[in-house]
Parts: structure tokens; sequence; C-alpha cells
């Protein structure tokens, strides 16, 4: 036949699709421990402080327009979640009592703070205390 190999693109290569990230099958606002639960259909089930969200947020105001912008929100401690949106069927946007509320936190990105959690806390209280900045 002509124009025909004999193969199908993308096998002879060996690639293989990119794992999905987890999806959570449900997330709950625990307003009065200002933590928000999110399980995942890998069976994960994690607790992320509303502290913690709020300083990890995706928004261009705490990460920067470009690399090295990133900025380390002080004060936090006490922030809440005081409302959750879904954006589509990939992320929610979560409003902050502070006002903040331009992060959309994608289901990829959820599953990454809860996996990365230890090492980017300490991150984020080593950059405060480098900064001369507290929680509170």
């Amino acid at each position: 036949m002509a124009g025909s190999h004999g193969h199908e693109h993308g096998h002879e290569h060996g690639h293989m699709p990119a794992p999905a990230a987890p999806w959570p099958v449900e997330i709950r606002l625990k307003r009065s421990a200002r933590v928000l639960e999110v399980t995942f259909d890998d069976g994960n089930h994690v607790r992320l402080g509303a502290e913690y969200l709020r300083v990890e947020s995706p928004s261009a105001e705490v990460q920067g327009h470009g690399p090295g912008q990133t900025k380390v929100p002080a004060g936090k401690r006490n922030v809440a979640i005081v409302d959750v949106q879904p954006v589509g069927n990939y992320a929610v946007r979560l409003v902050f009592d502070d006002g903040h509320s331009t992060g959309i936190y994608g289901w990829g990105y959820l599953a990454e703070l809860a996996r990365e959690h230890d090492r980017r806390w300490k991150n984020y209280l080593d950059a405060l205390a480098a900064a001369g900045q507290k929680r509170d």
C-alpha cells in the first residue's frame, strides 16, 4: 500500500500518556478548623490549612508575573476561607477573609500542595524569617 509504513504513530517510540493527576471526589470546607479537606480518586485524603493555601496561592499577587517574583505573604496565621467556588470541572477558586480571591487551584495543584506540604511549609517559614516577617 503506497504511503503506509506498517506502524502506528506513538507506539514505536514507547510513548506512554502522562499519568492523570488525582481527581478530587470530595471537597469540604471546615470553617471552624480553617481547613479544606480534599479526598482524591486515588483514595488520598488530605487536610490543607487556610494559611498554607493562602500563602501558596497560584495567583499573580503571590507568585508574581515571572521567575523570581514570588512574594511571601506575612500575617496570615488567622486567615480563613469564606467560599469555595467551582471553576469549570478542573479547579476551585478560594475566597479568603482578607479579600484575596484571585487564586484558581487546579486539581493537580491541590494534589501537589498536599504532596509537597512539608517542604513548602518549611520554605515559607524560612522565607518569612529571612524577610523579618511573622505569621501573625
